[in-house]
């Protein structure tokens, strides 16, 4: 598996992983900034894109929510820009989410990208997620904690912070350098000088969350489930009681649903393939016919999946795969197309002339072409 960090990966995924914090110098040799912080700021103009600004006045937190169109009144010192998911937007900075596909794509959330003057962060706080923090141009002092239960407070009503902490990585980033922060661990960043940060974050659902999901699944997919079945009971001595049978079969009609593995691969797969924020789709103008799609692919055109969209199979699945929450299948069996489709961002020509079946693919694939979940890349008129 190829990637531009500089990392043992065999080693980090053992030592480090959800484990301990790293610093890793130059993690990127050469890193370029994909984007400017004016670009940043031009997506923060947007209203469908989440985005946050914090600062400090008088000793003061503060923060609030895009979109924004002015930041003359914050000064030159002590703020931070904020924008999700700009790897949706900005294809180069989905490129930067790529040097991470040895982590398993489900678990990707997004790239958050944020800008700050010296001084600017967000304060002392702890995240329930995994992030690479890439640094981009300028400089940014970092100081992160192992994992531990500190004191968490308010400090504003968007920002919550945790108690003092004693750091084991206190240290300047400069561009290129990565920082890896676990789950659970507490940290703090501040510029040095005018700093762009890169936060590609991993996302771990909780046991609320799961079922919370599943749920919503069941209410959305079943009409009828089995119901509490007590006939043939005894007497009872006790009339405000429940008896620990009641409760075994109520387990018994939850567990049922969980223990159908169809239903539990729907879910999950549907769920996991859910886009977080709003996809910046752009339907194909006109509608490509089968013909055409093969034509482009025929002629070297590559496909390319659009940043933020989130596509999946299960182990040992040769029909069907999860794209933005629904389920698909094709018409065939055909294990390599799925897989094409699902763990590579890129499609091209010759990778479908491969497979057993190509036009079960195509067939599958037009439609989400001509929607924009894949599309071709246009080579701009000079």
């Amino acid at each position: 598996m190829h990637s531009a960090l500089k990392l043992d990966i065999e080693h980090f995924l053992a030592h480090h992983w959800q484990r301990r914090p790293l610093l890793i110098k130059a993690g990127l040799p050469g890193f370029e900034d994909p984007l400017s912080p004016d670009e940043l700021a031009g997506l923060a103009l947007e209203p469908h894109i989440e985005s946050r600004r914090v600062w400090r006045e008088a000793g003061r937190w503060q923060a609030e929510s895009g979109p924004f169109d002015s930041y003359d009144h914050l000064g030159e010192e002590d703020w931070t820009l904020l924008v999700q998911a700009v790897n949706q937007w900005h294809p180069a900075v989905q490129d930067i989410a790529e040097e991470f596909r040895f982590i398993p794509g489900w678990r990707f959330d997004d790239v958050m990208v944020s800008f700050s003057t010296p001084g600017g962060g967000v304060g002392p706080h702890i995240d329930q997620y995994g992030v690479f923090i890439i640094q981009g141009e300028g400089r940014r002092h970092w100081r992160v904690g192992r994992q531990q239960s500190l004191k968490e407070f308010a400090a504003h009503g968007a920002l919550r912070h945790c108690e003092a902490f004693e750091a084991e990585i206190d240290e300047v980033l400069e561009p290129g350098d990565i920082l890896y922060i676990p789950p659970g661990c507490p940290h703090e960043g501040y510029a040095v000088t005018p700093a762009l940060n890169y936060s590609v974050g991993f996302r771990a659902p909780d046991a609320r969350d799961l079922i919370s999901s599943f749920a919503d699944h069941l209410l959305a997919h079943e009409s009828t489930t089995r119901r509490f079945d007590d006939a043939g009971m005894a007497p009872t001595p006790a009339h405000g009681r429940l008896d620990a049978t009641v409760l075994d079969q109520v387990k018994s009609l939850m567990t049922e649903l969980l223990e159908d593995p169809v239903r539990l691969a729907d879910w999950f797969g549907e769920m996991m393939s859910e886009a977080k924020h709003d996809l910046d789709l752009e339907p194909a103008e006109p509608l490509y016919s089968l013909e055409e799609l093969v034509l482009r692919l025929d002629h070297g055109d590559h496909l390319y999946r659009l940043g933020g969209v989130r596509c999946f199979y299960h182990e040992g699945s040769e029909q069907v795969f999860y794209l933005d929450g629904e389920r698909y299948r094709l018409a065939e069996s055909d294990g390599d197309a799925i897989a094409l489709l699902c763990d590579q961002a890129r499609i091209c020509g010759p990778e479908v002339a491969c497979l057993k079946e190509p036009k079960v693919l195509l067939e599958v694939l037009l439609p989400l072409v001509n929607q924009g979940y894949w599309y071709f890349e246009e080579e701009e008129e000079e």
